[in-house]
This record gives C-alpha cells, structure tokens and sequence, in this order.
C-alpha cells in the first residue's frame, strides 16, 4: 500500500523552458503513439552513456497527457486512483473549500468512510463525482443552448 502524502498533491508548476520542451516534445510522442501499437516502449535516455528502458504504453500514455498539460503551463499531479484523501486534500483537488465538500458527502454526492471521526475519501469516487458534474454541466449547456436555438436568440 502507498501512503499518501502531501507531496502527491503538489502539483508541478511547468517553467517556460519546461513548457517549451513540453510544446517540442509532445508531437513527437503523439506520433509515437499512433504509430506504434506495441505493449511496452523502449526509451533510450542519452545523457552521459546511453541507457536503455522499457516501460508499458500506459505509462507513456500518461506522460503524453503530462506533457499536453506542461506545453499549456497548467500544473500536473500524478495521485492513485486507490488512494484515500482526508476531507481537506479532497476539497483542494476538487478546488471548493472543505465546508462544501462536507456538504457534498454528506448529500451523498461523493463516497467515503469514517476512520474514528475522520472522514476519508477515494479518489476514485472523487473521480467519479467529477465526471458526473461535467456531464451535468454539459447537459444544461446543451439544454440552455437548444433553448436559445428555440427562441431565436
């Protein structure tokens, strides 16, 4: 089991040369991507000798995705999606104040369970709200949208 701590959550502001490499680096990668189907990525990192590693697509998957919000200059986290946050990490991720997530998880919005008087959140169910809200707030764009349409405006 991995302990979280609050380093997980510290996202990594890029630098503008970290963004550039990023902006450089990400078609490349991309191109890989769509090119090449295999299992595992041989990576060859050549800085004093040459060396040679293998890591799964999925891992490349997501240093792709890391990459694209590097090249924006947006900060990145990596957290396992097993991972039980306290009350306070959650509300960071979901940016709201610790107040409204209480009020979220006690309306049944998000899942958790109690350790002692506690209150522990997955990430997984954390991720789970916010893919349900973002669809939410699709769907009464889209409504506002055809309503519009509807009228004229």
């Amino acid at each position: 089991m991995i302990v979280m701590s609050q380093s997980m959550l510290d996202s990594v502001q890029p630098s503008e040369p970290d963004r550039e490499t990023a902006v450089a680096a990400l078609p490349r990668v991309r191109h890989y991507l769509n090119t090449h189907d295999h299992s595992t990525v041989r990576l060859t990192v050549d800085d004093f000798e040459r060396e040679e590693l293998v890591v799964p697509r999925s891992a490349v998957r997501l240093f792709e995705r890391i990459l694209a919000y590097m090249a924006a200059g947006a900060g990145t986290s990596i957290v396992p999606t097993n991972e039980e946050l306290t009350t306070q990490e959650a509300a960071n991720l979901l940016n709201v104040s610790r107040p409204h997530l209480i009020g979220l998880l006690e309306a049944g919005k998000i899942d958790y369970r109690m350790v002692g008087t506690h209150r522990r959140v997955s990430v997984e169910s954390l991720l789970q709200y916010m893919r349900r809200d973002d669809h939410d707030r699709r769907s009464a764009a889209d409504e506002l949208t055809r309503l519009s349409q509807d009228m004229g405006v």
